[in-house]
């Protein structure tokens, strides 16, 4: 079998092993639409609240989080949370959405989310883990088909605390199917390098998929993650921050041994339909201040391709661009098509 190759998670089978990490504040439903179009194999929601879920005034404002894309085909919802009956209410609420699997945050190193008790706080908790995994999957049994729960994983709290390979085997017992493991602790939050090794020491060790995550930049660095770690999977985060094109060329890479970085007015072509996706989604208003941090990522370059000419400037007209034309007008120059 080849470093790309198909994937089975529990029930669901995915074509192939290339996801998309859920991301706070980026992997809403438009730029998971454009990462699909790139070649993703499967996207995980932002990672959604489960007290706001099971809040009546917070329902209407989680649906937006939860939504399919119309060309998402299979996809992940993902929670957090540190109470097992609320994680289990929340996720009897995600029928109506059908989600592909249900994903448990427990590597979220934020501050506003560590200090509940949720995220990475329960790599120093993992009995809650494995009792908030048997939530999930018991809900999951109830009313979502029996879809696979799966659990993104640090690898501990701090370097003298390395709870990943319990967390792990108690995520498994209690019955998920996939756990991804960024191997960072809490402690490192997103500084030093990801210690790819206890990828591998974890794919050794329990009897589930495995899917690796934390410093994947560059198709190269999936491959020597994928033929280093003996990981089923690769999760692309940060990599992926305006650059939807990680999931073309890492494929093109592992099927041919070769790739090559999109042109500008490709990159500007994909970040412009971001920009209607997300304006039919939450009006022309919001949507122009959201996509600014967005642009300014598709404009500075990546995969070793050169940044839009001019770049500076341009993010400093990008960032108080108010309409879909004004975007229009600002990125014409540069071969938008």
């Amino acid at each position: 079998m080849g470093l790309y190759h198909p994937v089975t998670i529990g029930s669901l089978t995915l074509r192939g092993n290339l996801f998309l990490a859920p991301v706070a504040g980026y992997t809403d439903r438009a730029f998971r639409s454009v990462c699909i179009e790139q070649g993703a194999d499967f996207t995980y929601t932002e990672l959604v609240s489960s007290e706001a879920l099971t809040r009546n005034t917070a329902k209407t404002a989680c649906a937006a989080l939860l939504a399919r894309g119309e060309n998402e085909e299979h996809y992940a919802i993902q929670l957090f949370g540190s109470n097992p009956e609320v994680m289990y209410r929340a996720a009897l609420l995600l029928a109506p959405y059908h989600p592909d699997a249900v994903d448990i945050n427990a590597g979220c190193p934020v501050p506003k989310v560590v200090k509940t008790g949720a995220g990475s706080a329960l790599m120093a908790a993992p009995d809650t883990l494995g009792r908030i995994v048997q939530g999930v999957v018991r809900a999951s049994r109830e009313v979502l088909g029996e879809v696979p729960v799966t659990v993104k994983l640090r690898s501990g709290w701090t370097a003298e605390e390395l709870t990943y390979r319990t967390c792990a085997r108690i995520a498994a017992d209690a019955g998920a199917a996939m756990v991804c493991l960024h191997p960072r602790t809490r402690d490192q939050g997103y500084a030093g390098k990801s210690d790819w090794s206890l990828i591998a020491d974890l794919v050794s060790r329990i009897d589930l998929p495995v899917a690796g995550s934390g410093d994947l930049f560059r198709p190269e660095d999936a491959e020597r993650m994928l033929r280093e770690t003996g990981c089923t999977a690769v999760m692309f985060a940060r990599g992926a921050m305006g650059n939807p094109f990680i999931f073309s060329a890492t494929k093109s890479f592992l099927k041919n041994g070769s790739w090559q970085p999109p042109e500008t007015p490709e990159r500007l072509r994909i970040a412009f339909t971001q920009l209607i996706f997300l304006a039919q989604e939450k009006g022309e208003r919001t949507a122009c201040r959201e996509m600014r941090k967005q642009f300014c990522a598709y404009t500075k370059g990546h995969l070793g391709g050169p940044g839009c000419p001019g770049g500076a400037a341009v993010r400093n007209r990008l960032v108080h661009a108010e309409t879909i034309e004004e975007y229009r007008e600002i990125l014409k120059p540069l071969g938008l098509p």
